[in-house]
């Protein structure tokens, strides 16, 4: 049975009205030990949708969940092959004004850790160099019986040779890199086993329906108690693995700050929400901050590995 994934929420109280203020995220930052968590909002402008914001494509798609994709050989010759199609597109996506500015702040000694919910690259892409991907990555997939990993172009190269000539047009990307493919665009598309076992490939991305290793979560329950503050950028916070460290923050009496421009389901938790456009709203705390806005790195696509020492820190 396939799980329909949370779509919303309904708030259960009044929550404080949204400003559009930038004071007390630039105060924050000028302090230092802000703890970045960034969700799909972010990545928006650089192109990738996002799942709830307004025109989410959960209004329209159901993400894979890992049981169906597990259980189902069906399910994953569907899968890889939205997904390969996909990654052509969201493999060439770049960092927009919002991640540079982040890569800036921690340049700066602003941060103090920075945990993504995306499985996009585009913190690393622009610069970013202590990160935690929450959720995974697209740009790794392991096998789920031998455990090996490797990198997604590798896979890429091999399903192009095994679909010579599959290049179906998709309605549309989805934040996770799947694409829209009918199953009649999907055909006989061939999935290939993983080169050392023979085992099953999955990306290297928690799925819905999959828990978010345990580790992982530990490590960025140090990060909340390490931090003197918490800047929530671009989540709706309606699923619990980015959640619950904004009620941790918020136990442990740290500052909760958050930009997105819709309500989310942290605002009961935050001192203050600014819905603001995240790249026009960072622009503008990096010039507040005295940050030129043209001192990031070049650019580099998303699931481009970063130079030594700027692989995430998972």
């Amino acid at each position: 049975m396939r799980m329909r994934p949370t779509l919303s929420w309904i708030p259960d109280e009044d929550l404080p009205s949204a400003t559009t203020d930038l004071r007390p995220v630039v105060e924050a930052l000028r302090a230092g030990g802000v703890l970045v968590l960034s969700g799909a909002g972010i990545s928006t402008e650089s192109g990738i949708p996002d799942y709830r914001g307004e025109g989410g494509t959960l209004s329209r798609h159901t993400p894979m969940t890992y049981q169906e994709f597990v259980a189902d050989p069906q399910a994953r010759r569907r899968y890889w092959a939205r997904s390969h199609l996909g990654w052509r597109s969201f493999g060439r996506a770049r960092p927009n004004a919002g991640h540079r500015a982040v890569a800036a702040f921690e340049r700066h000694g602003l941060l103090s850790g920075l945990i993504t919910q995306n499985v996009d690259g585009l913190h690393q892409a622009a610069g970013s160099r202590s990160v935690v991907e929450l959720h995974g990555s697209l740009a790794r997939v392991v096998c789920l019986s031998c455990g090996a990993v490797v990198s997604r172009r590798e896979l890429a190269r091999r399903l192009e040779q095994a679909n010579a000539g599959f290049n179906p047009v998709a309605a549309g990307i989805n934040p996770d890199g799947d694409a829209d493919l009918t199953d009649e665009q999907v055909g006989d598309f061939r999935v290939v086993s993983c080169a050392r076992c023979g085992g099953v490939l999955k990306p290297d991305v928690v799925f819905f329906g999959e828990a978010v290793p345990q580790h992982r979560v530990e490590r960025c329950r140090a990060l909340v108690r390490e931090a003197t503050s918490l800047l929530v950028l671009g989540s709706s916070l309606t699923v619990m693995s980015g959640l619950r460290f904004v009620r941790q923050a918020a136990q442990e009496g740290k500052q909760v700050l958050i930009v997105n421009r819709d309500v989310t389901r942290g605002d009961r938790y935050a001192a203050a929400r600014i819905a603001l456009p995240l790249g026009t709203a960072l622009t503008t705390v990096a010039g507040l901050l005295g940050i030129p806005g043209d001192e990031a790195p070049p650019h580099r696509a998303a699931g481009v590995p970063a130079q030594a020492g700027g692989t995430p820190a998972e």
